[in-house]
């Protein structure tokens, strides 16, 4: 079986080729934006990005299946048989890309027993790679530069890291628990899966994410949290499933500290 460990630099420069190939279509002066089933946009950077990656990840480990999101929707009865996969979003932050503020990402992963245990996330505009698995640790390469991350310990300001669309009310309900327990809190806004990045290099203590995703906006990023040192949980402090009958998550919370230090907010998430 292929460890995670040897997947790495392949794993990185399909990634980045992604990349380049969703900057092709985001440098045109105009490109076309469709509407899909579900009413979520896609464009041609979308299916460009998924048709290098589902070939290229099958070149690189052609036993283990592929699951993207652009793959159609793949039947429960199919997936249920498989114990290891890759889960792609090829372009995630759709809406990000057509409002061209930079900050969408490629997100791929590996999962085994549904928990994802290698994840990459890309971020073609900077040329950032977030990276994070099972007995590879936790990194950011920027500039050809790696470093080591990991989830910082809790201070003041508690940072708390926001989406800018979804579930205002109940985020504001919760600001409020947690600066009456630990004293100020300050709010961050980032797009697609590089708001859980920000928990796993020590940038943020906490992503409330209380509106809808599916598995793949979430697992790669996941992968690199928990290798941080974060966790990734539902809102009754469970871990995060993946390859269920229904793709949605459930809302959940990406923390950047033990559980038993975010207890206390479980009344705002009832």
């Amino acid at each position: 079986m292929t460890e995670p460990n040897t997947l790495l630099d392949p794993l990185m420069a399909i990634a980045t080729d992604a990349g380049a190939a969703i900057l092709e279509v985001y440098q045109r002066d105009d490109f076309d934006v469709d509407t899909k089933a579900d009413h979520s946009p896609v464009t041609a950077a979308d299916r460009a990005a998924h048709n290098l990656i589902v070939a290229r990840l099958s070149e690189l480990t052609p036993e283990i299946p592929v699951f993207s999101e652009e793959s159609g929707g793949i039947d429960y009865e199919e997936r249920r048989h498989w114990s290891r996969f890759w889960l792609v979003d090829p372009l995630d932050g759709t809406k990000e890309f057509i409002n061209r503020n930079g900050e969408f990402t490629v997100n791929i992963a590996l999962i085994e027993g549904q928990q994802p245990v290698l994840g990459v996330v890309y971020v073609p505009v900077t040329g950032v790679t977030y990276v994070g698995g099972e007995g590879v640790g936790a990194f950011k390469v920027e500039n050809g530069v790696r470093r080591d991350i990991r989830c910082r310990e809790r201070q003041q300001p508690v940072i708390m890291v926001a989406s800018r669309r979804h579930g205002a009310g109940q985020i504001d309900v919760l600001e409020r628990l947690i600066e009456k327990q630990l004293g100020t809190v300050e709010k961050a806004s980032m797009g697609s899966s590089l708001k859980l990045c920000l928990v796993a290099e020590g940038a943020a203590d906490i992503y409330p994410r209380l509106a809808p995703t599916s598995e793949w906006d979430t697992a790669a990023a996941h992968a690199v949290v928990v290798a941080a040192g974060g966790e990734v949980v539902n809102t009754a402090f469970e871990p995060l499933l993946y390859n269920k009958p229904d793709i949605l998550n459930p809302h959940f919370l990406v923390l950047g500290q033990p559980l038993d230090g975010w207890r206390f907010i479980a009344p705002a998430l009832a």
